[in-house]
């Protein structure tokens, strides 16, 4: 399986809370819900709309997937709510207990087992194994080399500090742009895969 991230990200590289006032105050993050005036159905929903279509599951962090879990069931009766409800979901917690996993064919991969269980996924066969948010989790796929393709959607916003999905650990790593597609509000929608270093 291929791992796929699509993450939300400002111009000066933040990814934090996106979609919501409340979705992530961390650090005292005030701008929560900042994607919204950048959204269009075209470019920014038809690149979610082209990753879930090719995504075999989810991955999840705990706060990600919490915040998903309570919002699509409710969301049934179009094709991409029912994709998100119907397709296997696997969500990285420690806390998390089996009876929480409320969201339908939703999986819980202890934290201190996590990377090993997503290595044995990323080496199965099937569709894309699709991260949408879950900066930490993204953070860490990065830093082990799990991560196949990154799909950017970078608003002209500059949030002044708040989450990153990239180490800070002064690695090099090189990524080959695909595909880039603008909207008319200025969201560059872009698509890089990873490059194996020499």
């Amino acid at each position: 399986m291929r791992i796929v991230t699509v993450s939300f990200i400002s111009l000066d590289g933040v990814v934090q809370a996106p979609g919501g006032p409340d979705e992530d105050t961390d650090g005292g993050f005030a701008h929560g819900g900042w994607s919204f005036p950048f959204f269009d159905p075209e470019i920014v929903g038809g690149a979610f709309d082209d990753a879930i279509s090719k995504a075999g599951a989810l991955l999840y962090g705990r706060r990600t997937w919490t915040g998903m879990a309570a919002a699509w069931p409710q969301q049934a009766g179009d094709p991409f709510a029912d994709r998100m409800n119907s397709i296997a979901k696997y969500v990285v917690s420690d806390t998390l207990a089996d009876n929480e996993l409320t969201w339908n064919n939703t999986t819980r991969i202890p934290g201190r087992e996590a990377v090993d269980r997503i290595r044995e996924l990323h080496k199965a066969d099937g569709g894309d194994l699709l991260v949408m948010g879950s900066p930490t989790l993204v953070r860490t796929l990065l830093s082990e080399g799990l991560v196949d393709e990154l799909r950017l959607i970078t608003t002209p916003v500059i949030l002044g500090g708040g989450k990153s999905i990239f180490p800070g650990d002064g690695t090099l790593r090189t990524l080959e742009l695909v595909s880039t597609v603008t909207n008319d509000k200025g969201v560059n929608v872009s698509t890089y895969r990873t490059v194996a270093e020499k």
